[in-house]
């Protein structure tokens, strides 16, 4: 297990395996060999993610989101583990890293606008960083991500 602190101090758990009663999401997908993140309408550009909705398995909703947020269908998935925020109220997130084959243009992406490709987070200008990219722990998974044989790396 790795211990993180968040943004808002909070202590921040990350562990390689599933973890029952995860109702949310982060995907950190590539496309043609670059990061694909989405604009948020508000925190500015972050990894897609959200909440399972009912009935969906953590897989459906990854790929939901993703699709949601950048318009992306994905290739193939690869879970890597389910980080813990623990807040008055603690929830987890199942991360996945993601292949993606195809990105469509959509007219709405709901609270984003839509995709972003870089080669690399360093390439984010500061002021359009979400600070979501900033968190230890997403910063460990996005460095964890540079390395893994499943993006090419390692």
């Amino acid at each position: 297990m790795k211990e993180f602190t968040d943004f808002e101090g909070r202590k921040v758990t990350f562990i390689k395996e599933h973890v029952e009663n995860t109702k949310h999401v982060l995907a950190i997908p590539m496309f043609n060999h670059q990061y694909l993140f989405t604009r948020h309408k508000i925190r500015g550009i972050e990894f897609p993610g959200g909440k399972v909705e009912s009935g969906e398995t953590l897989e459906e909703a990854v790929q939901r989101e993703l699709f949601e947020e950048t318009g992306a269908a994905a290739e193939s998935l690869k879970f890597v583990g389910t980080y813990t925020v623990h807040a008055k109220k603690p929830f987890n997130k199942a991360v996945y890293y993601i292949e993606v084959k195809d990105l469509f243009f959509k007219c709405e992406y709901l609270e984003t606008h839509g995709p972003e490709l870089f080669d690399d987070a360093e390439a984010i200008h500061e002021e359009d960083r979400s600070v979501l990219l900033d968190d230890e722990c997403i910063h460990y998974l996005y460095e964890m991500s540079r390395e893994d044989e499943f993006f090419g790396g390692g």
